[in-house]
């Protein structure tokens, strides 16, 4: 890990450069900084009002941090000279590297720091509220707090969009960290996790250049219990081109970053919105239990509203207990219906007494978190006391009762920002958005039960690449090498056309032949398939068909009872490693997309958690009187994720599709493998 302490949270600053320094320099003693700063700048006399160096050569101390906003060519001198003289990190402002393709020009540059840790370059740098420092040469609107998320992005211009939210989110810092030449994500993610003063991290992600040593990152944050969320742009891509795998078509980049946030328990959001409503909540109390909640509200038409749009995420609204019902209905009249989510109606408005009896015996139920429904008046022509009056009855019952709660306004103008931080004040989520608001709920939840795992995750294992000359093998090649692995695979025989109708004696019927050649990887559309075949005279006609595509065929014994097909297949990615890809197999596999990736290595557990997640997976556990081997499918997907391991760094693509999945066994009945040669 990178030791960042001194850039991250310095007490003396060099800006070496001219407007941009000058502007950090004002944004850096608004936030009230009380260390030293110095200006250095070969012309003017000073910046912002500090008298300026003529060159970074006249620094008399070590400083711990600076902010370098020069030309892309000066700036590795510069780097140069505070690195030999002590710096303890460099914020590079300055374009022309990397991302314009100039390689050779950022290999000087990290050469020059010589270990001193460099932030960007192509970066905005940051705004530290908690160190009250700003290496950062734009507006803010950010306020010291005490304790806040930290929001962490490779865009400058996210960076700065996320300095001006206002939706009572207490943001703690900001950092634009641009090509990461050298300080990565996952640096940031590690130190920052450390800091009790950060009470949630925010990614902005659009791909990460060192997967495994994010992978390590977040397994560190998540022991110390931080909780992440992302928001990671390139759910749009094409994804991977499809080879010559079902898998591939299955496993692009975009689910590989899935299956790397599950594991550790990191919320994804497809929203800023979303993202940033629910870092406010778990800024307020952290994750939850699980997502069983009750709502609150005085009008009909927000439960019925709030109840619909809980359909479209992993929360519920339970009925009350046997013992919380007659005491939430002792608390209203006779009018009230006493149901989840629960209309008190507008008898008890305005009277604080009696908002909190109600609200304090609803608490009670042991639901994980309880929200109002509550938008407040923000028009100047109105009064929002009346509405100021629930949205405090309801923080005086959670401190009673030690609840999770939340005030959800429908509309983010319906919560004024004076009640925000009060509400957060007394440690009740103050909700902009009731969309947002269940998918924060939905998301701290998840994250919740990630954290209550028993097992640690797997160590994710650096991406390998061996071997040579590449090639597909034929279906009953694959087979018995896989077979070597604990998959189950039907008794077969390779042979001649000619002779198929002899094989299939010996093998006895019904029985399946195919077309044998490592050359057709999608037999079915090229005709090289027929099942159910129950006499030599049908095997003897199929076989002269197919001796058109290839000398070759293989005869089978027919699984038959099958009660769900699906498919298990390996990718391999440059970033992530070899992947495991399981889901609704067959000819539809494409059509149904009902897949989830794993990165590999990985565990029973994990495999047991992917294939609950499964539409076809209904069918195994049992569907209209007919139910799967279970068991025999977690074998499955364990011998082809042995083979993986066994293989390491030299499987390509690899499918079993269909494993046929019957009340006794699962059944590997076609397979390929393209692989280089150890």
């Amino acid at each position: 890990m990178k030791d960042l302490s001194r850039l991250l949270n310095p007490k003396s600053i060099a800006f070496v450069g001219g407007n941009e320094c000058a502007v950090a320099i004002r944004r850096t003693r608004e936030l009230g900084f009380t260390g030293t700063i110095y200006a250095v700048h070969p012309k003017r006399e000073e910046l912002s009002g500090v008298p300026t160096l003529k060159s970074a050569e006249e620094i008399p101390e070590p400083v711990d941090a600076a902010f370098i906003a020069v030309k892309n060519e000066p700036t590795i001198a510069v780097v140069r000279t505070l690195a030999r003289k002590g710096c303890g990190g460099a914020v590079i402002y300055a374009a022309g590297f990397a991302e314009t393709g100039n390689t050779d020009l950022q290999r000087q540059l990290l050469e020059a720091a010589s270990g001193m840790p460099l932030m960007g370059p192509n970066c905005y740098g940051f705004v530290n509220t908690l160190s009250r420092a700003a290496l950062w040469p734009d507006e803010t609107g950010l306020e010291p707090v005490p304790r806040g998320v930290a929001l962490i992005t490779q865009s400058g211009n996210i960076a700065c969009n996320f300095t001006m939210m206002m939706r009572g989110l207490p943001v703690a810092a900001v950092y634009s960290i641009g090509n990461q030449v050298d300080v990565g994500m996952h640096d940031m993610v590690e130190t920052l996790s450390a800091d009790p003063r950060i009470s949630a991290i925010g990614l902005h992600v659009e791909g990460l250049p060192d997967v495994p040593g994010f992978a390590r990152a977040a397994a560190v944050a998540r022991k110390r219990r931080v909780p992440i969320v992302v928001l990671k742009t390139g759910r749009s891509e094409q994804g991977a081109k499809v080879a010559m795998s079902h898998t591939s078509s299955l496993a692009g980049a975009d689910t590989l970053y899935d299956a790397l946030f599950e594991r550790y328990g990191i919320a994804r959001m497809k929203s800023v919105s979303a993202f940033a409503e629910t870092l406010k909540f778990l800024h307020n109390g952290g994750p939850i239990a699980d997502s069983r909640l009750v709502s609150l509200s005085c009008s009909g038409g927000e439960a019925a509203l709030v109840a619909d749009m809980a359909l479209e995420k992993k929360v519920s609204f339970p009925p009350f207990d046997a013992e919380t019902k007659p005491r939430v209905a002792a608390t209203l009249n006779e009018y009230v219906a006493i149901d989840n989510p629960l209309d008190y109606h507008t008898f008890i408005w305005g009277q604080p007494e009696k908002l909190t009896a109600t609200f304090t015996e609803v608490l009670k139920g042991g639901f994980d978190v309880g929200m109002v429904i509550l938008d407040t008046p923000t028009h100047p022509k109105m009064k929002p006391d009346s509405w100021a009056t629930t949205a405090r009855a309801m923080a005086t019952a959670a401190k009673a009762t030690g609840a999770r709660a939340a005030v959800v306004a429908s509309l983010s103008e319906g919560m004024p920002l004076s009640l925000a931080a009060e509400l957060s004040e007394a440690g009740v989520a103050p909700m902009m958005g009731l969309d947002d608001a269940l998918t924060a709920f939905e998301a701290a939840a998840a994250i919740g039960r990630n954290w209550a795992r028993s097992e640690e995750p797997p160590e994710m294992l650096p991406p390998l690449l061996k071997g040579s000359d590449e090639r597909v093998m034929s279906e009953h090649e694959a087979k018995q090498l896989l077979k070597k692995h604990g998959l189950a695979i039907p008794e077969g025989i390779v042979c001649k056309a000619e002779d198929a109708a002899g094989a299939a004696e010996r093998l006895g019927y019904p029985v399946t032949l195919k077309v044998s050649s490592a050359a057709i990887a999608h037999k079915t559309e090229a005709g090289g398939v027929a099942l159910n075949l129950r006499s030599a005279d049908e095997v003897d006609e199929a076989a002269k068909r197919m001796a058109r595509l290839a000398p070759d065929v293989l005869v089978e014994c027919m699984v038959t009872g099958a009660v769900a097909e699906l498919i298990i297949g390996l990718k391999s990615d440059p970033q992530f490693g070899p992947a495991l890809v399981v889901g609704a197999g067959g000819i539809l596999t494409e059509l149904l997309k009902d897949s989830v990736t794993l990165i590999l290595p990985t565990t029973r557990s994990e495999i047991e958690r992917a294939l609950r997640t499964l539409k076809v997976w209904t069918l195994v556990e049992g569907f209209r009187g007919k139910s799967g081997d279970k068991a025999a499918v977690i074998r499955a997907v364990e011998a082809v994720a042995d083979f993986a391991a066994a293989h390491r760094g030299l499987v390509e693509e690899l499918d079993v599709n269909p494993l046929l999945v019957c009340k006794d066994g699962a059944v590997a009945v076609d397979a390929l493998i393209r692989m280089r040669t150890p």
